[in-house]
């Protein structure tokens, strides 16, 4: 049970408290919650927690908390409801747009430690495990029983099933396997008021609104994850990948559109230009075609009779289309050296800039080309680097943008940069994400994707799960107000700094 507020906080509400009174009011209300270790204030133990994979905005929580059971997320968010003070759960700290960072007068949430994989059930191919536990955990306990979790973001290494769910994460064999919603059947967690709360069913639908599919992509915004059921698949007999170069990028776009429309449905389709792959075989040494202008990697997988007639119809799609050259993986190792290129992109883009921005947005299969040639103008226009990798199939891209974000003006370009994407990408036909979701990275991009309208009844969403707008507040959702200043400065050109980030 919550202790009774100080009175302090009865009599005139946190706002009015400076930050050091707030901080200790916090900590003495989570001390009576949560065991000493488990709670962190001091500069050196929050400052780690400043900032998610998009490091060019930080911020330091207030407080981190670490709690170790159930019982414990619930009287943290018991207790901070009570203080009517904000909470940012965070995971591994692998999200690239901002959506785990801490809110300057607010607790971070640290699920860290739910790190449990469950129960696995053969029978049923499901697994049970914690919010924690690593997106490649579970695959790798799996693996026993001939099963594997699809869904497989670059980063799966490191990133937690927690915060998939959160950014309804994808991966490069999310073409034929599907995002992580296609990919779970139930989330287990807390609202924010710290009553426990389930969206979907141990079975295939779940009775009344589908909520499982709002929950799934929320960003955090609605309820807090602890305990995740996900569906586990049989691993193909085989697998085998095509390497196709392109002279040409328009070439490698239009060949893309022609597999899709072929019928095929690969179980990945990526494309690197020729800077990402300079950079990634430099890295990793994966064999890639250094002249090419693009390459792309196709996939097919399932019994060896099913792979062999999927290649064969892929690379006469890709021959037909101007492909240069076509390398076909003779056996496991080599098809896991193909795609270490591709899965190890974004290390190997540190390793030649001080800092990258990678955006995250969708366009259609048939506008690849357009885009990739849009963003070689903007180069020249912001004059800072951009090296592509995407997700051919359905159009997810991923350009990144180097700078270095101790020089104020690089960043101020790189911002002008990565919007300038995101909304050529809507007026492609596209949106300004896929996978890596909002947080504060896209919220000027919202105002361009929708309307004043769409946005309030998104609010009334939040509003409805949250009230007092606690669960990672000033994200996602850009308001009224931000979106007039944001218009004001289109309407003036463009060209000067977005409104401040973050902003809460």
């Amino acid at each position: 049970m919550n202790a009774p507020l100080p009175s302090a906080a009865r009599a005139t509400g946190h706002d009015l408290l400076d930050k050091a009174a707030l901080q200790a009011l916090i900590v003495q209300a989570l001390h009576q919650v949560l065991p000493a270790h488990a709670l962190l204030y001091q500069t050196e133990d929050t400052t780690p927690y400043e900032c998610d994979g998009l490091t060019a905005y930080r911020q330091r929580p207030l407080v981190v908390a670490l709690p170790e059971d159930e019982a414990q997320v619930r009287a943290v968010l018991q207790t901070c409801h009570a203080l009517r003070v904000p909470v940012v759960a965070r995971g591994a700290g692998t999200g690239l747009s901002g959506g785990a960072m801490p809110h300057a007068r607010g607790v971070t949430l640290s699920l860290a430690k739910f790190n449990r994989i469950v129960n696995i059930d053969a029978r049923s191919r499901t697994a049970r495990v914690q919010c924690g536990v690593r997106n490649l955990a579970i695959s790798e306990a799996a693996a026993p029983y001939g099963l594997y979790y699809a869904p497989d973001p670059s980063s799966q290494i490191a990133c937690t099933i927690g915060g998939n769910v959160a950014e309804n994460s994808g991966g490069v064999h999310c073409l034929k396997y599907g995002l992580t919603l296609h990919n779970i059947l139930k989330v287990r967690g807390f609202t924010v008021e710290g009553e426990p709360i389930e969206f979907g069913a141990e079975a295939l639908d779940a009775p009344g609104y589908d909520l499982l599919s709002l929950v799934v992509g929320s960003e955090g915004m609605l309820a807090v994850t602890t305990e995740v059921l996900v569906k586990l698949i049989p691993k193909p007999q085989l697998a085998r990948c095509i390497m196709a170069s392109f002279d040409d990028v328009r070439k490698a776009g239009d060949a893309v559109a022609a597999v899709i429309a072929q019928g095929i449905i690969p179980a990945g389709l990526e494309m690197m230009d020729k800077p990402m792959t300079a950079a990634v075989e430099d890295f990793v040494h994966a064999g890639y075609d250094l002249k090419a202008a693009a390459i792309l990697l196709c996939e097919s997988d399932g019994t060896p009779e099913e792979v062999e007639e999927e290649i064969g119809r892929m690379s006469d799609v890709l021959r037909k289309h101007g492909a240069t050259a076509i390398a076909v993986s003779q056996s496991e190792a080599e098809r896991l050296r193909f795609w270490s290129g591709r899965k190890n992109a974004f290390p190997a883009s540190g390793r030649i800039s001080p800092d990258y921005m990678c955006m995250d947005s969708t366009i259609p299969r048939k506008r690849l080309a357009d885009i990739l040639l849009a963003i070689a103008e903007m180069e020249k226009k912001y004059q800072l680097r951009c090296a592509n990798v995407f997700h051919a199939g359905d159009g997810n891209l991923h350009p990144l943008i180097m700078f270095d974000a101790n020089d104020p003006d690089q960043l101020h370009r790189c911002e002008l940069f990565g919007a300038d994407i995101l909304e050529t990408s809507v007026a492609m036909g596209g949106t300004v994400t896929g996978e890596h979701g909002v947080g504060v990275e896209k919220l000027n991009s919202m105002c361009v994707q929708f309307s004043a309208e769409e946005n309030a009844h998104m609010f009334a969403i939040k509003h409805a799960f949250d009230p007092h707008a606690l669960l990672n507040p000033g994200k996602v959702i850009p308001t009224l107000q931000r979106c007039a200043e944001y218009g004001k400065m289109l309407v003036r050109g463009g060209q000067i700094k977005h409104p401040d980030l973050p902003r809460f």
